[in-house]
């Protein structure tokens, strides 16, 4: 069994690297007198604390060595996620997709339009809700001439409720366009300086309504709230249902 002296000389040999001392200091210790040996005793006891404290677990005060404990297996803790700090690329809204000529879409087709329109290549499709537009050059970020909003099912109600609050107000008027009961009213009007939006809601089918808008710009190309309503009128006598 290793002396004391020799355990102390192995672990200053191991840690002689790690702390730059001399590995034959313990024997000058031994060999040194007077102060000399004084002050080499006072460092070698100041090394040998610094390597005690790096003699693995098993190193014992008696200086025997005593058979190091079975290695503790820590499993390492999970990594947190990655964060993903890219902004994301907004999805596009849902559609109705290719429309052809914009004569049909949803339930709905469309029998007439003002001279010189033409499906704007831009739908949304909200289920219940849907919509496309149609202008001079079809042209899916120009300005809307004429704008279809239909409403099916438990939206239909949305609109029923819509009609009453605007009578509540008086504002607008119960109409009959094609024999199908509608309301005409002008959305808006005053608010921009100008005339409003031509706006009439008519009943395609039991649960299923239709929002037809004339935007100010073809309004003032027809010239007058006359003409305005009257081709408002041709295009919600050509609109039919195909639920």
């Amino acid at each position: 069994m290793p002396t004391l002296e020799e355990a102390l000389r192995q672990a200053m040999a191991e840690e002689t690297a790690h702390l730059q001392a001399a590995p034959d200091l313990l024997e000058r210790v031994i060999a040194g007198t007077g102060s000399r040996r004084r002050r080499l005793r006072a460092a070698a006891a100041a090394l040998a604390m610094a390597a005690a404290a790096a003699v693995p677990a098993g190193y014992v005060a008696a200086g025997s060595l005593a058979t190091p404990p079975d290695p503790v297996t820590v499993t390492p803790a999970p990594e947190p996620p990655p964060i993903d700090d890219l902004p994301q690329e907004p999805s596009d809204p849902p559609s109705l997709g290719d429309l052809g000529d914009g004569r049909e879409f949803g339930h709905v087709k469309v029998g007439y339009l003002p001279k010189g329109l033409r499906w704007k290549h831009r739908s949304l499709d909200f289920g219940d809700r849907y919509t496309t537009s149609y202008d001079y050059n079809g042209d899916e970020n120009g300005y809307y001439c004429v704008q279809l909003y239909v409403y099916e099912n438990d939206a239909a109600a949305d609109v029923t409720d819509r009609i009453q609050a605007l009578r509540d107000e008086k504002d607008g008027e119960d109409v009959t366009v094609g024999g199908r009961a509608g309301y005409y009213v002008v959305q808006g009007a005053g608010e921009d300086g100008g005339d409003g939006t031509p706006t009439l809601l008519l009943q395609l089918a039991e649960r299923q309504w239709v929002e037809i808008s004339i935007s100010p710009l073809l309004v003032k190309d027809l010239g007058s709230m006359a003409k305005v309503k009257a081709e408002m009128w041709k295009i919600a006598e050509g609109l039919s249902s195909t639920l």
